[in-house]
């Protein structure tokens, strides 16, 4: 009768654990349950789209993304540059203005990069950005280096600028 009595005892005691502990695993899963969505995030720079795919670990519960984010562009932080040559000839003789450069882009990274520079400019006293149509350097290897060229003439039709002054040179990562 003792027998019964402890073996009675221990199987109570054994289904009380048991299904403690069931209980404790569900309300574990579902507290850690997570998954791993895919967000598109984007930027417009000089009238071009750039996107990137960021995947992030949500809870399960969180709705999956729909429209993708704009967000600011991804400027290069380990970045310098050397002006090796910057020239603005306001009239040729030929009727024409001239623009000439050339800048090495460092990319002081230990990764390789891909983006396009961004060249800021002040022309009689209007200071403006772009990428002068340079697809050259949209990739540089880590701890690299890669050289623009530039050499523009325009008739005068467009208008005469009597001082172009470099101001800045940045690089926008185009893939993350």
């Amino acid at each position: 009768m003792k027998y019964k009595a402890i073996l009675n005892l221990l199987f109570v005691l054994f289904l009380c654990f048991n299904c403690s502990s069931n209980d404790d695993n569900i309300t574990n899963e579902t507290q850690s349950c997570t998954k791993t969505i895919t967000i598109t995030q984007f930027y417009i720079l000089d009238g071009a789209s750039y996107s990137y795919n960021t995947e992030q670990e949500v809870p399960c519960d969180f709705p999956e993304p729909t429209d993708a984010e704009q967000i600011e562009p991804q400027k290069l932080e380990d970045f310098s540059y050397n002006v090796i040559q910057f020239e603005y000839t306001q009239d040729t003789g030929n009727n024409t203005s001239r623009l000439q450069f050339e800048i090495q882009l460092n990319n002081l990274s230990d990764q390789p990069v891909e983006g396009i520079q961004r060249i800021t400019i002040n022309s009689d006293n209007i200071q403006f950005s772009t990428n002068y149509g340079i697809n050259s350097c949209t990739s540089i290897d880590a701890n690299s280096s890669c050289v623009i060229t530039y050499d523009v003439e325009e008739p005068h039709s467009t208008g005469i600028s009597n001082t172009f002054e470099l101001i800045d040179v940045e690089y926008y990562l185009t893939i993350e």
